[in-house]
């Protein structure tokens, strides 16, 4: 199997052509995932573009993007795999009619087993190694995670009645946080480790000018740097990136300019997501405003 990247610059280069602005801290972590096959734990404030970069990489590589996301809750047969008991009674049934014998061993083959995403991404066989997104692990219980380790550990899964299934190819595998609760360190220990931050005030203006072209300089320039400005307030949810392409998107549809525009207070629905952080949001806006305005 040829390398999937050159360098780490070619990582950045090939994210570029799909509109993916990277920091070569993000760039390298993704360089390394690739590299190794190792599996790569994104944390981060919500919206930063943890969950939009594994779906990049899939794009960049070529490579089918197999998606599991997680919930309270989640099990083994929802994520791994389950057994077609639908099936495996109308089996029974038949054989009955018939007057066969079946055993155990009859109904638990492969022609009753159901690929779940994780299985599903062990038993590919395609040209290209599948991107497996295992996406806000921290919602899931802290149970489900030991399920994970043999699959992190060695890409594979043992089914107990049929053997342990292994990758030909390990795929690349990214799995995102937003440190809702703390991981294990036995799933740490498996993974590489990238922690994606706020992108900087000129690269966010960047990332907001490929993602909304119909907005204008002076708007992306000044919404991004008030975003910028809001995270420093007691916000219950500070704004990430995807909030900021959604006010300005939102700015854009209603024809705004620049944020000295008085309607321009309508969109902030789009950055605010509570009833407190609107109100705090909102006069933290009419200063930033106005401070436009008058400078």
């Amino acid at each position: 199997m040829t390398e999937a990247f050159e360098d780490v610059g070619d990582v950045v280069r090939r994210f570029d052509a799909e509109d993916y602005l990277l920091d070569f801290g993000t760039a390298s972590a993704l360089y390394l995932a690739a590299a190794l096959r190792r599996p790569l734990l994104l944390e981060g404030e919500p919206g930063v573009g943890k969950t939009t970069a594994a779906k990049a990489l899939a794009t960049v590589l070529g490579a089918p993007l197999i998606r599991l996301q997680c919930y309270e809750g989640l099990t083994a047969n929802e994520a791994l795999y389950d057994w077609n008991y639908q099936r495996q009674l109308l089996t029974i049934r038949l054989a009955e009619s018939r007057g066969d014998g079946l055993t155990e061993d009859d109904l638990f083959t492969e022609e009753f087993l159901l690929e779940r995403p994780i299985l599903h991404c062990v038993r590919y066989r395609g040209p290209t190694p599948p991107v497996l997104l295992i996406d806000e692990i921290d919602r899931a219980d802290d149970e489900f995670e030991a399920l994970l380790l043999e699959f992190l550990g060695e890409a594979s899964v043992t089914v107990p009645e049929l053997g342990t299934f292994t990758a030909e190819h390990h795929p690349v595998v990214v799995l995102t946080s937003n440190r809702s609760r703390d991981l294990h360190d036995a799933l740490r220990r498996r993974c590489l480790y990238h922690w994606i931050d706020y992108p900087e005030p000129v690269r966010a203006a960047a990332i907001v000018r490929r993602t909304v072209p119909a907005a204008a300089a002076p708007l992306i320039e000044h919404a991004t740097r008030f975003v910028g400005r809001a995270r420093e307030l007691d916000l219950d949810k500070p704004p990430g990136i995807a909030e900021t392409i959604d006010w300005v998107s939102a700015l854009a549809a209603l024809g705004v300019a620049d944020l000295v525009r008085d309607d321009a207070i309508q969109s902030l629905s789009a950055l605010a997501k509570t009833p407190d952080d609107r109100t705090i949001v909102q006069d933290a806006f009419a200063d930033y405003a106005h401070g436009l305005a008058t400078g």
